[in-house]
């Protein structure tokens, strides 16, 4: 592919979307280059103020823990309160709590405050969502997700890069730096981004159209809907493992912490380097089809980390298999939501949906840790090969029908006699054992 074909690409790939996008697109590259205390958080807690590694983990899983409940606060506050209202709220709540954690030192103090930052961080990731599904066109809808995807990774690799440099400054001044990227996030999205919340309908004769009440437990007799959070769970929980389980995986091959470093570094190149790519290429195509393909890779990456043994060049190969499973499902399920959405309900749908990512925050940290403390390494793998599987045949069986009806208006009644899989399976998550692990915090926000 000759380099003019590669410029036409890209063009082609960021071009067409309203203004309003690029500035919510910049205030996301802002914040999450800025964004040093998820990754730094265990460090500071184990090395500057020693507490023990135990502690360390059950502080991320806290954070886990409160976006489980500001996943359903944000999406009630955006179809309430509004789209830029809530992002404005929130954030600011975000960003006086990495400013509180320059300040705190006790174990409480700090446990409380990454609890409510957990809460404030999850609380507006649906009205950005519900954000884009209202100012782009549906048939443009995951090609934007991909790109605010793209800028929050970015930006990602901006903060893993130059918290790694600034170090030297201390833990408090990254804190600080964080909060002033979140409060210039904030300035952005209040000064430059329109409130999109749609309007009241009205009848042909001007008479407001009563719109049907819908609330979380609405949201939730959504059948199709339901399905297609149980098996994002799923596709999570098999997601996150990798930031528990991989260097822990690795240490137990003999290799080197600097060696998981190099190795983990590729999830970030590789997704800044080929999103818009992989998006190009997979633009149009079937959301069933996305969704399935992405829980294949998600399970052959991870499941293939069971057969790495000690070569770097393996694990790092590992990485990619599963990192081009997440660029592609991470645009294409925010999409299948907003899909499936009725529009004045857009962010308690977002809502419900994240509550699935915080929930595998919280729960595959504990559960990938006590599994290699205990059966051992290869026993994760093996559950994670598992379980994307069980997803990539969930899409296949379960959703062809709701997805492709839904583009033709969004979720409807003649939907619900399909019936999700959420009763017909329990999933019993024994946990035993230490946290000995520590996710970078990227998983808690790729909702």
């Amino acid at each position: 592919m000759s380099i003019d074909s590669l410029r036409r690409s890209a063009r082609a790939t960021v071009s067409g979307l309203p203004q309003g996008f690029w500035w919510l697109w910049l205030s996301t590259l802002v914040n999450r280059t800025g964004a040093f205390v998820l990754t730094f958080l265990s460090l500071y807690l184990t090395v500057e103020l020693g507490h023990s590694a135990w502690f360390a983990g059950l502080v991320v899983a806290l954070h886990g823990l409160g976006g489980v409940a500001g996943s359903p606060l944000g999406g009630t506050l955006t179809d309430r309160w509004g789209r830029r209202p809530t992002m404005v709220t929130m954030h600011l709540a975000a960003a006086a709590c990495a400013a509180a954690l320059a300040v705190v030192t006790s174990a409480w103090a700090i446990a409380t405050v990454v609890l409510l930052m957990g809460v404030a961080m999850q609380a507006v990731r649906p009205s950005i969502n519900a954000t884009i599904a209202d100012m782009v066109p549906a048939h443009e809808v995951r090609r934007a997700y991909a790109l605010n995807y793209w800028a929050l990774n970015l930006g990602f690799a901006i903060a893993s890069i130059g918290g790694g440099a600034a170090i030297f400054l201390g833990y408090r001044t990254l804190f600080v730096v964080d909060a002033v990227a979140t409060v210039l996030c904030a300035v952005i999205v209040f000064l430059r981004l329109p409130e999109t919340r749609p309007e009241a309908r009205t009848d042909k004769a001007g008479e407001p159209v009563v719109e049907a009440k819908v609330s979380m437990v609405t949201v939730l007799r959504d059948a199709p809907f339901r399905t297609l959070v149980l098996l994002n769970l799923l596709v999570c929980l098999v997601f996150t493992a990798p930031w528990i389980g991989l260097p822990l995986t690795m240490a137990d091959q003999g290799l080197s912490p600097s060696s998981y470093g190099v190795v983990i570094a590729v999830n970030g190149i590789v997704i800044v380097g080929f999103q818009l790519l992989v998006n190009r290429l997979t633009d149009k195509r079937s959301p069933v089809l996305l969704l399935s393909l992405s829980s294949l890779l998600f399970a052959v990456g991870t499941g293939a980390t069971a057969l790495a043994g000690s070569s770097v060049v393996a694990f790092a190969a590992t990485v990619v298999v599963w990192t081009v499973g997440e660029m592609i499902h991470v645009p294409t399920n925010a999409a299948a939501t907003a899909l499936l959405a009725p529009e004045h309900a857009r962010g308690r749908y977002q809502g419900v949906m994240g509550m699935s990512w915080a929930v595998a925050g919280f729960v595959a940290p504990i559960g990938a840790g006590a599994i290699v403390d205990g059966p051992g390494p290869n026993v994760l793998w093996a559950v994670t090969f598992a379980i994307g599987i069980l997803a990539a045949v969930g899409y296949t069986l379960r959703l062809r029908k709701a997805l492709v009806d839904g583009s033709d208006g969004g979720s409807s009644d003649s939907q619900g006699d399909i019936v999700g899989i959420a009763g017909e399976a329990e999933v019993e998550v024994v946990v035993v054992g230490d946290i000995t692990g520590d996710s970078t915090g990227k998983a808690a926000v790729s909702a």
